[in-house]
Parts: C-alpha cells; sequence; structure tokens
C-alpha cells in the first residue's frame, strides 16, 4: 500500500484518516473477516489491537425457559383484559421470567501489544481503506519513515500485521498477548517463532501469533515475538474456538502456518476478496463541502457540527456501513451483535448479545440494497439455530406449536425470555420478525430454492401464533401478554404499565410474516394450503394502524400517553419501515398520521440514541421527505458518531451504522411495495450524483444519474425478468430498440428477461 498516494487520491468517500494515534477505544480503527476482529489503536512505539473472535460467549448454553408460565397465562391474559396491569405484571415477575435472568454474553479475546524502538516523531498519519480493509500507520523517527498495515484476510482466515520502513534493518519490536483479565490459561511459547494464548473460561480458544522476517532476527521468546533489525516483519495471528472445533488449539496453529507458506501473496488475497464485494454497489453524491472532504476525518465531522457542509461524508457513512458488513458478517460467521465483532469488555453494554426487538434486523437493513446478501448467510444460518430452542420455549412457556424467540437471543439461539425489565422481556416476536429477512432476501434474488428451503422456517415462526394469538374481545385477534418494546404507557387513571395486548408493532410483524407465506406458498407450490388458509383468516382479523388523539399512529390497543413521549423506539411505525403498510400511495392518511407520531417523538427529543436516529432517517425517506433525511443524517454525524465513524448508543453500538447507511439508500432509491422509485427522497444538497448497481427487489440491478434533482439516466440489468415498475415516466430500450412499455397510475411498467441490460431515460 502506497500511503501518500492513498492520501493522494482521497476522494472524501472511501478513506478514514488522522493526524494522531487514537486515545481511545472509540477512535480506534475496525478490521475484520466476520469471525476475527481487531480495533487499531495506531500508536507509533506501543501498537495496540484490541482483538475479538465472534464464538468468543461467556458459557454454553443455559435452560432458562419458565414451567411456571403457562399455568399462569390464562390469568394474566384475563388480569390484561380487565385493565389490571399493575397485578398481571406482578404475576409475570413470578411466572413467565426466565428461570436464569441471564443468557450468556459477548467477551473479547485479548490485546496484541507490539512495542517498536521508535523515538519522537513527525509527519503521522493513521487510517483505514475501506475498499480494501486495510488499517494503517505511517510516521517519521530519527530520519527513517516507518509504515504498518494490519487485515484481517477472509480466504486465509488469519490477522496479518506487516512492519516496514525506508531504511533496510530498521525495525525492532517485541509483541506479547494480554487482556481477558488474566483469565488465561496458557501463554507460552510452541516453537521458534510461534507463541499461543489458550483461555478455557467461557467457550474455550485458543489464539496463536507467529513472527516473520526474510532478515534480522525474528524469533518466539516464552511468550513474547521478537524482531531484531529488519527490513521488514509480519506478524500473523489467528484464533479459534471449541464452538468450530474440537482441536482448536492444533487449528489455530496450523492457520498461522498454513498462511505463512503464502505470505507474500496474502495482501492481495485479502484484498481482492475485500474490494470484491465493497464495490458491488456504490453511491456517489456532489461535493459541497468547499475542500472539506480531503481533511481528516475527525475534522470532517467537527465541521458538521459547527454547521458546515459535507455531502461527501454522507457518502463515506454509508460506504462505512458497507465496510462493516464485509468486516463483520461472513459466510460461517456468526451474525453481528450489539457490537458486531468489536467489543473491549468483559461485561459488554447490554450483553453485547443479539438484541431482536430491533438491532440485529437493523443491522441488515442496508444489506441486500448494497449487494451483499451473501453477507446476510449468519442469520439465516442463526435462525435455524433459534428454531430447535424456539420450539422448547413455544412448548413448554406457552403450550404452543411452532418456535418463539423473546427479545434476545445468544451465540446458542436461546429463545427463553432475557432479563427482569417489564417494559421489554415479555415479548414473543422476537423470531418472527427475524424471519421476514429470509422473505426480503428472496425479493432481491428471486432464489426460489432458497426460499424452498426456508419455507418451513417461515411456517414454523408463523405456526406460533396460530395458537398464541387471542380474541379480544371485539373480534380481533392479538398477542398477549406482550408489550411495545420497551416503552411505557400511563392510564387515564395515571397508573403506569408495559405489559398489554396487541400492540400495534406485534400486529404489523404478523400481517407481514403472514403475507410472506401466504406469498411463498404460491411462488414454491407448497402443499400446506390448509395451513396457508388459516393464515389468511387470522391475517384479516389482526388489527390494523389507527390513527390515535394527536393525530399520530396508536402505539396500544388503547390511545394511552407514553410515560416518554420522545422514547427512542417507535415501534408502531413499523408499517412504515421496515414494514410497508403505510406508504404516501397507497395510504395518504396513516403516512400523514405517521408523520405526526415522528414529530412528536423528536419534539419530546427523540432520536437521542445513534440506532434510533437512524431509524428515523428511514421513515422520512419512506414519507418522500429530503429535507428531513438530510437533517436527520447531520444530526446523526453531529450527535451520534464517534471520529472513528462507529455509531454510539452511546456506548458505542453498531446497529446506527447500518441503519444510517440504509437511511441514505432508501434516500436515493426504494423498491418496496412493488415499484421502483429513483431519487425519492433526496436532500436539496444531494442535487446531484448517481447510483451504481444497487439491488432493488425484483431480482434487479439499477444504476442511474441525476442532475439538478432529477434523474437524467440510467440502467436496470434484469437478473431474474419478470416485469419491471418504475415510479414516473421514462423511455426504455434494450440494445438500442424501445421496449414494449405502458404507462399506468404514475409508473413505467414493461416486462424483462432473464440477464438483459435496459436503458432508462426520463420523459418530461
Amino acid at each position: 500500500m502506497n500511503i501518500s498516494d492513498l492520501l493522494k487520491n482521497n476522494s472524501g468517500a472511501d478513506l478514514l484518516w488522522y493526524e494522531k494515534p487514537a486515545e481511545d477505544w472509540n477512535a480506534a480503527l475496525p478490521v475484520g473477516n466476520g469471525k476475527l476482529g481487531g480495533m487499531v489503536f495506531g500508536a507509533p512505539a506501543s501498537e495496540l489491537i484490541q482483538l475479538n473472535e465472534d464464538s468468543l460467549w461467556s458459557g454454553d448454553f443455559r435452560k432458562r425457559d419458565n414451567p411456571n408460565a403457562f399455568p399462569n397465562l390464562e390469568k394474566v391474559r384475563k388480569l390484561i383484559s380487565e385493565g389490571h396491569a399493575p397485578e398481571a405484571e406482578k404475576l409475570i415477575e413470578e411466572a413467565f421470567y426466565g428461570r436464569n435472568e441471564q443468557m450468556r454474553h459477548y467477551m473479547p479475546l485479548g490485546d496484541l501489544h507490539i512495542n517498536m524502538s521508535a523515538g519522537e516523531y513527525s509527519e503521522y498519519v493513521r487510517g483505514l481503506c475501506l475498499e480494501t480493509g486495510v488499517a494503517f500507520a505511517e510516521f517519521v523517527s530519527e530520519g527513517i519513515r516507518f509504515s504498518r498495515e494490519v487485515f484481517v484476510s477472509c480466504p486465509d482466515d488469519v490477522m496479518v500485521i506487516r512492519y516496514s520502513a525506508d531504511k533496510p534493518r530498521s525495525i525492532s519490536l517485541k509483541a506479547d498477548f494480554g487482556g481477558r483479565d488474566d483469565n488465561y490459561d496458557r501463554n507460552d511459547g510452541y516453537d521458534d517463532n510461534t507463541v499461543i494464548f489458550t483461555v478455557s473460561d467461557g467457550v474455550p480458544y485458543a489464539c496463536a501469533a507467529a513472527v516473520y522476517s526474510a532478515d534480522g532476527r525474528a524469533y518466539a521468546d516464552y511468550n513474547i515475538l521478537t524482531a531484531e533489525e529488519c527490513s521488514e516483519v509480519y506478524i500473523i495471528l489467528a484464533c479459534e474456538s471449541a464452538f468450530r472445533s474440537g482441536n482448536y488449539l492444533d487449528t489455530a496453529i496450523n492457520r498461522v502456518h498454513t498462511a505463512a507458506r503464502r505470505i507474500k501473496s496474502l495482501y492481495k488475497r485479502s484484498t481482492e476478496d475485500f474490494s470484491r464485494l465493497y464495490n458491488r454497489c456504490r453511491i456517489t453524491l456532489c461535493d459541497n463541502s468547499e475542500g472539506e472532504y480531503s481533511a481528516p476525518t475527525d475534522k470532517r465531522l467537527d465541521n458538521i457540527r459547527n454547521g458546515g457542509k459535507d455531502n461527501k461524508l454522507a457518502e463515506l457513512y454509508y460506504n462505512f456501513s458497507k465496510y462493516l458488513m464485509i468486516a463483520g458478517s461472513r459466510e460461517g460467521s456468526l451474525p453481528l451483535n450489539l457490537q458486531g465483532i468489536w467489543n473491549k469488555d468483559m461485561w459488554p453494554a447490554w450483553g453485547g448479545k443479539f438484541t431482536v426487538n430491533i438491532n440485529t434486523e437493523m443491522n441488515y437493513w442496508a444489506a441486500e440494497a448494497q449487494g451483499l446478501g451473501d453477507c446476510c448467510k449468519p442469520l439465516f444460518d442463526h435462525i435455524e439455530r433459534m428454531r430447535e430452542h424456539g420450539r422448547v420455549t413455544a412448548r413448554e412457556m406457552y403450550h404452543c406449536k411452532g418456535a418463539v424467540c423473546h427479545h434476545n437471543t445468544d451465540i446458542w439461539g436461546d429463545c427463553a425470555p432475557q432479563d427482569k425489565w417489564m417494559p421489554a422481556t415479555i415479548w414473543c416476536m422476537g423470531l418472527a420478525w427475524l424471519c421476514l429477512h429470509i422473505y426480503e432476501h428472496y425479493r432481491f434474488t428471486m432464489d426460489k430454492d432458497f426460499l424452498a428451503e426456508k419455507y418451513d422456517t417461515l411456517c414454523e415462526a408463523a405456526e406460533f401464533f396460530t395458537e398464541y394469538l387471542i380474541d379480544d374481545g371485539s373480534g380481533h385477534l392479538v398477542t398477549s401478554p406482550s408489550v411495545s418494546p420497551e416503552n411505557t404507557y400511563v392510564t387515564k387513571s395515571g397508573e403506569k404499565g408495559s405489559i398489554c395486548q396487541g400492540p400495534s408493532m406485534d400486529s404489523q410483524i404478523l400481517y407481514t410474516l403472514f403475507t410472506d407465506i401466504i406469498e411463498a406458498a404460491d411462488i414454491i407450490g407448497a402443499d400446506n394450503r390448509g395451513f396457508v388458509d388459516r393464515l389468511k383468516d387470522i391475517r384479516e382479523r389482526l388489527p390494523k394502524p389507527r390513527i390515535g388523539k394527536y393525530g399520530q399512529i396508536m402505539e396500544w390497543a388503547e390511545d394511552y400517553d407514553e410515560v416518554e413521549p420522545g422514547h427512542r423506539h417507535i415501534s408502531q411505525l413499523f408499517a412504515l419501515y421496515p414494514g410497508e403498510m403505510i406508504t404516501p400511495e397507497a395510504t395518504p392518511e396513516l403516512a400523514q398520521a405517521a408523520q405526526a407520531t415522528i414529530e412528536r417523538r423528536l419534539s419530546h427529543g427523540g432520536g437521542h440514541t445513534g440506532w434510533s436516529r437512524a431509524w428515523i432517517i428511514n421513515m422520512w425517506a419512506r414519507l418522500h421527505d429530503g429535507e428531513k433525511v438530510g437533517e436527520n443524517i447531520t444530526a446523526l454525524l453531529s450527535h451520534s458518531t464517534a471520529i472513528s465513524m462507529l455509531d454510539m448508543h452511546p456506548p458505542f453500538q453498531i446497529d446506527g451504522n447500518f441503519g444510517g447507511g440504509a437511511g441514505i439508500a432508501e434516500a436515493v432509491m426504494q423498491s418496496h411495495s412493488g415499484e421502483i422509485k429513483l431519487i425519492p427522497a433526496i436532500p436539496s444538497e444531494w442535487s446531484s450524483g448517481s447510483v451504481s448497481s444497487m439491488r432493488a427487489r425484483g431480482g434487479f440491478e439499477v444504476s442511474f444519474e441525476w442532475q439538478d434533482g432529477k434523474v437524467t439516466e440510467g440502467s436496470i440489468v434484469s437478473n431474474a425478468g419478470g416485469t419491471c415498475r418504475i415510479r414516473g415516466k421514462y423511455f426504455i430500450s434494450e440494445n438500442g430498440q424501445p421496449v414494449n412499455m405502458t404507462y399506468e397510475d404514475g409508473l413505467t411498467i414493461f416486462p424483462t428477461d432473464m440477464g438483459k441490460a435496459y436503458k432508462i431515460e426520463l420523459l418530461v
């Protein structure tokens, strides 16, 4: 890597860079390959790389289902229906909470310290190249220019740290492991150039690291890697755990030694793999920064906080969300948890678990449109882990068929209630919501084989609710007991409560899940028609979104006030995003009520967490309000973004990065409700720009340019054939010849053939 050229050719959209080392973890830079991750600090003389591996959790599966739930289920339901929420909540505390409060939590691997002989330094720069996945640092000390690169190879499943200098034989360093609160078993040498680090606390694992150099001396001295008077030094590191291997120590050692045999090609293999995914899709925005785009990233963020403009920083944020997906979720890894694979704490915030009342789902909102649907495979794999335990939870706690998960899960797919917190714990929608990603993957790829493979999973998530739902007394079928995630209401009499029946989000999720299954059954020719017909009947009896006394979408079955009107969750607007029950075109009154809901939340201080602000960006995009999109992107960058560009809840929580990326994508193109919309919600600041190969539902790849807020030209590649519908009036041609297009209800409609590209031109 030529760092000078990288900085010189900086477009402002693919590079994070800084003029001083990271002062703390939030300023460090993340690298990863889905399983193995690191936060790189970049200090010249004393580098710290805080290490993670995705399967390092606090222990084995805990069976926590509470068998006392079912004997008390009807009592709780009766109390709720009669308006006795405090009594219902007391009984829930006694009979429904998990027999052990906590499922397993995520844990760090340890710390790699590298101390290099270097004195006073100048011309310092560090950064992260998003396109290649390489973190770097460079500085001059005693007249010598030192450089280092850190990357985590997916093809070779190792971390590589490369030191180089412009003067031969000038590198001397020592490296060793630490961290994990000293609860390791071994921290010693393995052979002449390899050390090992093993831990049996929690999920057992081993980490191996080796040092190599073509000249000078490179060797292991007990638990320290040493290089003396070398021109170039490589440290190669690998980790394996008992989650994936019975012989995890040998696996880690062999992985390091195998990688070492191709040491000179590691960089090329890793960066080509990373770039292949990163460049699948691109959004380019016009520059309005008056040259700020070339400044260090922390100064660009300061500029935004001080009222400056920088479209390229929004573009960078979008690209960073792509980067984090590629670095954090790859085939064979676990899905992204609350911190992805970047966590420094033995007890991370909220346990670093998979919180499935929005956060895990938000992590994957942008991936399909970005052409990174294959990075969703860890999520689909984890859903299958959850099914096994979800069946047990459904049967033992509720005497229901199917499978269910509450608001969290862990590495093992634990589905029992987590925590003892009434606003969140007894919520049965986690698996149902996650399963919506299965059908979304089909809608983007049109892969019928995938849909057929996962159809039973969808049905099992729905089957639970065919037995769990109850009649609310007015003919509607509703969940009970449930909550509107993490929120609390106040009744007319002044009583506060969280437990309820039929919160709006539950019905909206179920409407979407049942619709997905009904459509999927026709697509694959499923033979369970009786079950599908039953879902159709239940779907008709689900409550629909309703408008309350403030002109808002009601959050609960009753038009309660919120104890916290600016609450971070806006669960009743699932129907707007990521659902599509509310659209400005089809349901204008509900769309207006959705707008009132967001405005009410924001007027009371809503959007104060990074992920909540990101969700609001997506909602404004669905309402086609580009100026609000721009305002909230600015707020996200100003108040919820660390100088590393990582999202701050606070503390760090990665979902806001992915939600923000999804919102930017949603502003430039949408493809829900059976149609493609080009630049439906761009801020006026984004007056010109382009999109390259963004994926749309229906199996389409869309590229286009816009000027002065209008699409000028573009193309659509049809990967699956079928009819394409674009909002607006366009002229469509294929290979220079016009196609058979029709114009209907503001849409351009035309047939496509698989594999063909179609040119689109705006008709004024």
